[in-house]
């Protein structure tokens, strides 16, 4: 009697479960390419617009890494307490020209103290991979953990500003919370007025901030 060899049987099976093995991980792959996809497509773009007398500032927050700080600037926009707000400070290469460390920045969001909200933990740009560049929004503050409503807006990168920079003398540095998309030259426009020690002598009012829609990714 004549054995048949089936060793072409087994090596047939080897390759169909391969290919079946290969088919698999492709699906696989495909499933969470789609996944993370469908992920980022669902992240939430908060937008507003900071309404000034010399024009629009449009800004972007960055709720998914600064949510404390997010959360804790939306409750005073949604509240319409920033009506009649203002830019009140202005720090340039001229006016710093004094400071070791020289930052420009300007700062704005002062609130009656009767309307301030508690003050928030905060939230370095070591834990939320933020750095301050130009355009960068952060909160105002004295010790950590004090911030309230003011914040400032960047004029160009200002790493001092970050976590272990050297502007404050704790190190913890300030907040990021988001960036100006629109508007850029309206903060310039605020930064070039005239000032002493810092305080600009005619403040640009801040007719209101408000959110202007709320997009997927």
């Amino acid at each position: 009697m004549t054995i048949a060899n089936k060793t072409p049987i087994i090596t047939s099976d080897i390759r169909s479960l391969t290919l079946k093995n290969s088919m698999i991980k492709r699906t696989l792959l495909i499933q969470l390419l789609l996944f993370l996809i469908l992920s980022m497509q669902g992240q939430n773009i908060i937008s507003c617009v900071i309404k000034t007398s010399l024009g629009e500032i449009e800004i972007e927050l960055y709720e998914d890494r600064a949510p404390i700080t997010v959360n804790n600037f939306l409750k005073y926009v949604d509240a319409d307490l920033y009506r009649n707000s203002s830019f009140f400070r202005s720090c340039t290469l001229e006016n710093e020209a004094k400071r070791t460390v020289k930052i420009e920045v300007i700062q704005g969001g002062n609130v009656p103290k009767d309307k301030l909200l508690d003050p928030i933990k905060i939230e370095t740009t070591a834990q939320t991979n933020l750095t301050h560049r130009n355009g960068t929004l952060s909160m105002a503050r004295s010790k950590p953990n004090t911030a309230t409503s003011q914040f400032f807006i960047c004029i160009n990168d200002q790493p001092e500003l970050d976590y272990e920079g050297k502007r404050n003398p704790d190190g913890q540095g300030f907040a990021v919370f988001g960036c100006v998309t629109k508007g850029m030259e309206v903060v310039r426009k605020i930064q070039s007025g005239k000032n002493k020690k810092q305080r600009l002598l005619k403040p640009v009012r801040i007719n209101n901030i408000q959110r202007i829609h709320q997009n997927k990714k």
